[in-house]
């Protein structure tokens, strides 16, 4: 960790005490960043503006940034893996850094210099900043860190006529090494979660991280429950190659599992081509409010469809097709395997019927089945579709089928 060169300010001390308690509580990287630039401004560092860039281990974005502006402006971006090598990213001055093989870059804005060619500074130059400084605080081995990208990369803009004195700069790289710390525990956290999410869901995610990890650990939870099923997929894929049918499975993943995320839901497993998912019944009424949910889900997933199946008429390609069934009841959430393979999953009757309710979405001509148990959440117009014996349950089913939206 960088070592402090120059008188230490009390008020230093102080920011520097603040990060390290911060790396041990549960915290908001991004908000911990805007916090400490106005801290520094505060303890009299002439800060113009802070930035903040991190890599992320995420299905859905590369990296994080924050900037922090002394005028107010205040902005959380998401960088995503097209955007993650464009055009933007090599001319910003962090770029250049990265590829000088340097921990540090500094810049006098006030006079003419290589920074001219670089279009944030002069974009900042203008803005009236004198000085910009910016360091890289790796995660572990050097060597290793670099080529994992592992790390942040702190900059500072300074608008004060002298710009950063010798001084404040070694106090924005004696604190930018402590924040590093804070930086790196949240990342690791922050990497954990993201990738139990992606794998398990968010809820089983979450539980294994607080430690429910033991074969047997599990609950009894009530919930809406969802299971859809790729139609034809046995012909599709023998009719396209590996990567055709790859892909169209991923676009049906997006339109069913994509709907059930965007809506709230938990996708707890991809069965071959099959989605499991649920929907949390919570409170007042969560069976009836988990049921409206998952019905938009269902429609949402359709309109995604229709306009997948449009694309695909377009292109000569056969259409894309799912049955789903809804379903509610209690279902055992916990962890079932054997002890060195474990899997966090549901179990239960409800789970075995509605898989055996989407099983009838073919025969009866309908895209969308529920039992009777979900039609008596909602007060629409549903149309029954006979009573059906299914194999693996007792007793014969009541099954309606989802009625045209708005009818």
């Amino acid at each position: 960790m960088t070592a402090y060169s120059g008188r230490l300010n009390t008020d230093f001390q102080a920011i520097s005490d603040w990060l390290i308690e911060g790396a041990l509580a549960e915290i908001d990287l991004e908000a911990q960043f805007m916090e400490l630039c106005t801290r520094l401004t505060a303890a009299g560092i002439p800060l113009m503006r802070g930035h903040l860039a991190t890599r992320a281990l995420h299905p859905m974005f590369v990296a994080g940034t924050a900037t922090w502006e002394r005028s107010g402006g205040r902005d959380i971006a998401r960088i995503l893996p097209e955007d993650d090598d464009g055009e933007a990213w090599r001319a910003s001055p962090l770029y250049h850094l990265l590829q000088s093989g340097s921990l540090e870059a500094s810049y006098d804005l006030r006079h003419d210099g290589a920074w001219q060619k670089i279009p944030l500074l002069t974009e900042l130059q203008g803005r009236g900043a004198t000085a910009y400084f910016a360091q890289v605080v790796l995660f572990g081995q050097p060597e290793q860190a670099r080529r994992r990208q592992d790390g942040c990369i702190l900059s500072w803009a300074s608008d004060h006529p002298d710009g950063f004195a010798d001084t404040q700069t070694n106090t924005l790289r004696w604190l930018g090494s402590r924040f590093g710390v804070v930086a790196k525990l949240h990342r690791r956290e922050q990497t954990a979660l993201n990738v139990v999410s992606a794998y398990l869901g968010a809820d089983a995610g979450q539980r294994v991280l607080d430690g429910q990890i033991k074969l047997g650990d599990g609950e009894m939870i009530p919930a809406v429950i969802w299971y859809c099923d790729l139609r034809g997929s046995t012909a599709l894929a023998e009719n396209l190659s590996n990567g055709a049918f790859l892909e169209l499975l991923n676009t049906y993943f997006q339109c069913t599992a994509g709907a059930v995320l965007d809506h709230g839901g938990d996708v707890l497993r991809f069965i071959g081509d099959a989605v499991l998912a649920i929907f949390h019944v919570d409170g007042v009424d969560g069976y009836s409010r988990a049921a409206q949910v998952a019905i938009a889900a269902a429609r949402d997933a359709e309109r995604r469809l229709a306009v997948v199946n449009q694309q695909r008429q377009a292109a000569g390609d056969p259409p894309v097709e799912f049955g789903l069934g809804l379903h509610t009841g209690d279902l055992m959430f916990g962890n079932i395997g054997i002890p060195a393979r474990v899997e966090f999953s549901v179990i239960g009757r409800a789970a075995n019927e509605v898989a055996r309710l989407e099983g009838l979405t073919k025969a009866l001509g309908h895209r969308v089945l529920v039992s009777q148990a979900f039609a008596d959440l909602l007060p629409l117009n549903w149309q029954s579709v006979g009573t059906h014996s299914v194999a693996g349950v007792k007793n014969a089913m009541p099954v309606f089928a989802m009625p045209v939206e708005n009818e």
